[in-house]
């Protein structure tokens, strides 16, 4: 089990290393152009970890990379955010991703992700042959709390532009180390099966702006409230009261993009009560408040127009809703009004 004495050490160790190595203080960490881009200098070993960073300012972002065939993809977390990992069809994680989270690909996989707000990562590359003796533990592993791997996450970026390489590299070492002796999450429970899990996505969808409850959603699955929480999660990484409130913001930013419709309403529309709640529980999930989300997004999906309560939303995605109608208006901006939603009374 990982102590405070650990980090300590950890710490004390990084600290003589970077004292000793002053001479390569000119050398930069490669910063991204591109998501898990990796890049290997000349001077470098092919054998060698190398590191890079990722940042991204923006409340929304996708997309998609493989991992080199040589090596393991080791992402760990600058800052909370939140984003949804995906390979192919399979979701690896949904959520929010603390500070010091890291994320494991194995050789040769593509991954795709969604960043749901900014984010700041760093990526090493660790060659296979260090962690072969943890191959099949290691593909797709999420951890969302590990001290020492934030700790040293952090010793190597407070440096900001300038590092050393024999700093990052033992910094890396340091983590293949670790990833190899800690222990593994194992699921106690099966997880939600597919099939009851989209009866539950359907029963939110149908009721985004109704009180939903922990008993309304189990029924829906066809199970008991302890069996249905404990397989729920396992399955989505989520409560099912934080899964309701995300699927909530979720239907709450296709309206904020696509129709004139007041914040006030908007907030009515996917079940808060007020729209200072509504405000906190957005900012919490996207980084921003309604109003400047919708500045930024307005016009980006095709447009919603309210219709009469017995009309359904149906479209190519596969979006659905009472009382909405899809259609692409690329020619008009997503309002009909005199008022912009941005600069108006409408916010």
């Amino acid at each position: 089990m990982l102590t405070n004495m650990h980090v300590e050490a950890a710490q004390v160790f990084i600290q003589a290393n970077s004292r000793q190595d002053r001479r390569y203080s000119d050398h930069k960490l490669h910063n991204e152009a591109a998501w898990r881009e990796h890049e290997r200098k000349p001077n470098v070993p092919a054998a060698d970890i190398t590191v890079s960073r990722w940042q991204d300012a923006r409340s929304w972002s996708r997309h998609e990379a493989a991992t080199p065939s040589d090596g393991y993809h080791v992402a760990i977390a600058l800052k909370a955010t939140y984003l949804t990992l995906t390979k192919g069809r399979q979701i690896i994680f949904d959520g929010a991703m603390p500070a010091g989270a890291l994320y494991v690909s194995a050789p040769s996989q593509q991954l795709g992700v969604v960043f749901q707000a900014p984010c700041a990562f760093l990526h090493f590359h660790i060659p296979a042959r260090l962690l072969k003796d943890s191959a099949e533990d290691l593909n797709h592993l999420v951890l969302l709390r590990d001290p020492l791997v934030g700790q040293l996450a952090k010793a190597l970026a407070d440096r900001g532009d300038s590092v050393s390489p024999r700093f990052a590299r033992c910094i890396g070492e340091t983590v293949a180390m670790h990833m190899l002796h800690m222990e593994r999450p194992r699921p106690r429970m099966n997880a939600l099966p597919k099939w009851r899990l989209q009866r539950v996505d359907e029963y939110i969808a149908a009721r985004y702006d109704r009180v939903i409850s922990l008993s309304d959603l189990a029924k829906a699955a066809g199970l008991s409230k302890m069996h249905f929480a404990a397989q729920f999660r396992v399955a989505t990484g989520f409560r099912p009261r934080e899964y309701v409130l995300n699927q909530r913001v979720a239907h709450a930013k296709l309206l904020l993009s696509t129709t004139n419709t007041s914040l006030v309403q908007v907030a009515l529309a996917v079940g808060f009560s007020t729209q200072a709640h509504f405000t906190t529980v957005f900012k919490r999930f996207s980084g921003q408040t309604p109003g400047r989300w919708r500045c930024d997004h307005m016009g980006q999906l095709p447009r919603i127009e309210t219709a009469s309560a017995d009309r359904s939303l149906t479209d190519d995605v596969g979006i659905r809703g009472p009382g909405l109608v899809l259609h692409h208006a690329k020619s008009q901006p997503a309002w009909d009004s005199g008022i912009h939603p941005c600069g108006g009374l409408r916010l």
